[in-house]
């Protein structure tokens, strides 16, 4: 019998299907042995995910802090994780009392006027369906009606948005708990990251068996290569789109120009659609307060600060680190989007960038074998 299992792949590889298919239910039978693990981790994933990126936008400074020489010694690591630290505070203060108020202001008048933005935009369609009704194609259909239907549901829809963020009192108070554990646990994890994170490659080193040992760190070394040129360069875009859309809103005197550009500059994080995400909204404010004319001002805006961005700020920044093609982002995605939502559209990237220079190192590793 087993003479015959082992000459008949047909046979072969179904019990293997079957015995990986028994597993999988096996595992989802035992769910609540591993319903205390996911909770470990997706309790401390948020923290240590901010953390991580923190460290890589801080390291390099704290780097060139201890480069800094003080008469015959230099600045210790722990002093200029301190420094660093002193910084970040001094930053996240200035921006608690200058920039996030306007911000939040500008979000609150978004929100109270949205129904009489709604009734602007939807007069302004009126007019514009009216001149479309003049031809003999359109007589026949009530544009009016559908507008009217459409805008009252979109009405209807923003109100009920904005009453539940102010009514739901409990999902506030948990967010606001989940907001203080982060906003404890982060510092910390970050300031051992920061202090102590350069020993992590001697000691993963000395674990490793000798005859790998070079390889491993090669491919450790590319891997905090990969992750850090996109975050810092993440980072730098985000600003870079984020600050310049405002200026551009300003100029043209679209209204909620600073909450717009936040917006743009945080979509920008999504690769490739994450500008036509961050625009929609400042394409609704621009044709409710301004007609056709702010909307295509909006647009040209949007273009030139893409533009420079992929053309100049880009390559510098990121340049070809990643060597991913366009069409596999998007289709990488689409489907993060699809099975984990945002958060897995911005995690997407870096993490296929990372399964890529671990495949591309273990396949050159074998070849000079």
């Amino acid at each position: 019998m087993f003479e015959r299992l082992k000459s008949s792949s047909l046979m072969f590889w179904s019990l293997e299907i079957l015995l990986v298919v028994g597993i999988i239910w096996g595992c989802t039978q035992i769910g609540f042995i591993f319903s205390p693990i996911a909770i470990f981790f997706s309790t401390i994933f948020i923290p240590v995910l901010l953390a991580g990126i923190l460290y890589y936008m801080l390291n390099p400074i704290v780097n060139a802090l201890t480069k800094i020489p003080i008469g015959r010694k230099k600045v210790s690591r722990t002093w200029a994780v301190v420094i660093v630290f002193l910084l970040l505070l001094g930053l996240i203060v200035l921006l608690a009392t200058v920039f996030i108020p306007k911000v939040l202001n500008q979000l609150v008048n978004l929100a109270n006027n949205v129904p009489g933005a709604v009734n602007d935009g939807q007069k302004l369609l009126e007019k514009a369906i009216k001149e479309m009704n003049s031809q003999q194609l359109l007589k026949k259909i009530d544009f009016t009606q559908l507008t009217k239907k459409f805008t009252t549901n979109l009405t209807d829809y923003a109100n009920s948005f904005f009453n539940g963020l102010t009514s739901g009192i409990g999902g506030v108070i948990s967010a606001a708990a989940n907001a203080i554990i982060i906003a404890v646990t982060v510092p910390v994890v970050l300031f051992y990251m920061l202090k102590d994170g350069y020993r992590l490659a001697p000691n993963i080193k000395s674990w490793l068996p000798e005859q790998h040992r070079e390889q491993s760190m090669e491919l450790l070394s590319a891997m905090n290569k990969t992750i850090a040129k996109y975050i810092s360069g993440q980072m730098i875009e985000c600003l870079f789109v984020g600050t310049f859309t405002a200026i551009g809103y300003l100029m043209i005197g679209l209204p909620y120009a600073l909450l717009l550009g936040v917006v743009a500059g945080i979509c920008n994080i999504i690769p490739y659609l994450g500008p036509y995400i961050g625009i929609a909204p400042a394409l609704m404010v621009s044709f409710s307060h301004g007609g056709w004319l702010s909307l295509v001002y909006n647009i040209i805006i949007v273009i030139i600060v893409q533009q420079i961005d992929g053309n100049l700020v880009y390559p510098n920044v990121i340049g070809k680190s990643l060597q991913i093609h366009p069409l596999t982002i998007i289709i990488i995605l689409l489907a993060a989007g699809n099975i984990a939502g945002l958060m897995g559209m911005i995690l997407a990237v870096p993490l296929y960038a990372i399964v890529k220079v671990i495949v591309v190192h273990l396949y050159n590793i074998y070849q000079l074998d």
